[in-house]
């Protein structure tokens, strides 16, 4: 049983990527309130690519939202399809590749305080160019990064890479790969 509960819900915004609803809550204090919960209509994806070299292939995206340019794994949303057919579809937007073996490691939720946004991890290996051409320009993607693992860890432990998602996506890699205990 929630400690949390909702008496009433009402829309605030919404359009083909999210809703915005506001609920009238009791907090698990005892205490009137309000609550604004962002909802993501489909789950996202975030792909882990390794190289055969056991390089993790990295975008750099200029992120709206901050202002500033982010080193993150692929990802996007799914849009409704099955997670390994968006994941794909990420892959090779992003990246310009294509994976052989795809491992889902897990499943994931983003700012989980303010928002129901889901999404699953998925670790893709065998990486050779795609077949079809890849549309970057239009992700706001203005780089690609092949980083060893040793390299990669340094990213994180100097603050280089600050996306959450990124992060526990790596975190998930890191421990299904053994570079983890």
């Amino acid at each position: 049983m929630s400690a949390w509960h909702a008496h009433d819900s009402r829309t605030v915004y919404e359009n083909a990527w999210i809703r915005v609803r506001e609920d009238a809550v009791t907090r698990p204090d005892g205490g009137d309130g309000a609550y604004g919960v962002v909802e993501v209509r489909h789950p996202a994806v975030f792909v882990v690519p390794v190289t055969d070299d056991d390089e993790v292939v990295l975008v750099e995206v200029e992120r709206y939202t901050t202002g500033a340019v982010s080193l993150e794994v692929p990802a996007g949303g799914s849009d409704g399809e099955d997670p390994l057919v968006a994941a794909r579809r990420e892959l090779r937007e992003e990246t310009g590749l294509a994976a052989d073996e795809w491992t889902h490691l897990g499943p994931v939720f983003s700012l989980n305080g303010v928002a129901h946004a889901p999404g699953h991890v998925l670790l893709a290996r065998g990486l050779r160019p795609a077949d079809e051409a890849h549309a970057q320009d239009e992700e706001g993607i203005v780089g690609l990064l092949r980083v060893p693992w040793p390299q990669l860890l340094h990213l994180v432990r100097e603050g280089a890479i600050t996306d959450n998602e990124t992060l526990g996506a790596l975190l998930h890699a890191a421990v299904a790969l053994g570079r983890v205990s």
